[in-house]
């Protein structure tokens, strides 16, 4: 009997130093729609995650949100509830991610957001951004501009809040270094087909250069309805088109274009003190591998960090609570934000408790299209 009760004993102590339950993360992603060209490359690279991180297995959930609000409030809704998700994910449409940030919120569930979601002040207590804020980006886009003399600008973007965030950002860090005007300002929505007549009021302002505020092969039809028209001055593209779905869609029409990026896509023109050469070119290697060569982008870098950041928080997280729990939602919260300054492929990030946003303006950098390729300016 007594042997009995030492077996028993020593199997309940096996088993409680035993893995935990997973831990579950719940990705909305859109996977079709107009905003597809970002969601298939961070799903891509989602499909290379580790199986586990601090001993403990990632139960991945990725669902198609198809670039639609409403359904990517279904699908939090759905990990909040049936998948009792300790992370949430998305979207990578802007729109999309700042649907789901409520329930989330409500939830209080860790948020991260791939894209550039600008939410109320104080909203996002539970939201980190993955990729760059539209202010970080249009900072080096503003200091490339003044080295060229650019003085007045025509933006053509987006009518939603991925366009209406970076033209507000746009202005503000232009007035505040000294940059160009916009000197005119024309929209359209994701699913629009063609921006002739908006191209033309803004071909007749006659700006120095224009600014394209669109995604992925989304970005490729307004570009060439300006060069069309007959503009020959500069054009710059934001970091939602830095993939090679632009070079393809655009052709010669986007030669020459300048558009402002992460370094993860260039790893080999970084100097050699980069922080993120290293990691950049880890992610590279890997996707390529994978996907073929050529096939780097700047979403897929995006997807890389999470698993950079999660790395770096989970195991402090699974010390104060187990998966599954409100403990460990808030632990992996507290994480991030306290985790400190971060090497990922995309720059350094460095949350703090008034700044979710965490990239600094040396982040980016501006690609030139040449000859159907990349090249740093």
């Amino acid at each position: 009997m007594k042997a009995l009760k030492t077996l028993v004993a020593v199997a309940a102590a096996l088993l409680a130093g035993a893995a935990q339950a997973d831990i579950t993360i719940g990705i909305s992603l859109p996977l079709t729609g107009p905003a597809s060209g970002l969601g298939i490359p961070m799903a891509n690279y989602i499909k290379l995650w580790p199986t586990e991180i601090a001993g403990e297995k990632l139960k991945v959930i990725v669902l198609d949100d198809a670039t639609d609000p409403t359904k990517g409030v279904t699908n939090a809704k759905k990990f909040i509830t049936e998948d009792k998700a300790d992370i949430i994910m998305g979207s990578a449409a802007t729109p999309v991610a700042i649907a789901m940030s409520g329930p989330i919120a409500e939830s209080e569930t860790p948020h991260f957001a791939f894209s550039p979601a600008v939410l109320p002040a104080g909203k996002d207590h539970w939201m980190f951004r993955l990729p760059q804020g539209n202010a970080v980006m249009a900072y080096a886009m503003i200091e490339h501009m003044k080295k060229l003399g650019v003085k007045t600008v025509g933006f053509l973007g987006y009518t939603d809040a991925y366009g209406e965030s970076w033209l507000n950002d746009f202005k503000a860090q232009s007035q505040a270094l000294g940059g160009p005007q916009i000197i005119a300002a024309e929209r359209f929505a994701r699913a629009d087909t063609s921006v002739t007549a908006q191209a033309l009021k803004l071909v007749s302002a006659n700006p120095d250069a224009m600014l394209v505020v669109a995604s992925g092969s989304g970005a490729a039809m307004p570009h060439k309805a300006i060069v069309e028209r007959g503009f020959k001055g500069k054009i710059y593209q934001t970091h939602a088109a830095a993939s090679r779905d632009l070079v393809r869609v655009g052709g010669k029409d986007v030669e020459g274009a300048y558009v402002t990026s992460g370094p993860a896509v260039i790893p080999e023109q970084l100097p050699a003190n980069h922080p993120s050469r290293a990691l950049a070119a880890d992610f590279v290697a890997k996707y390529e591998k994978a996907y073929g060569p050529g096939s780097r982008n700047q979403f897929g870098g995006h997807a890389y960090d999470a698993i950079v950041v999660l790395e770096k928080v989970l195991p402090g997280a699974l010390k104060k609570g187990k998966p599954g729990t409100k403990e460990f939602r808030a632990a992996i919260r507290d994480g991030v934000e306290t985790m400190g300054r971060t090497v990922v492929s995309h720059g350094v990030l460095n949350y703090t408790k008034d700044n979710h946003w965490g990239f600094t303006t040396e982040t980016g950098v501006i690609l030139k299209v040449v000859n159907g390729d990349w090249k740093v300016e």
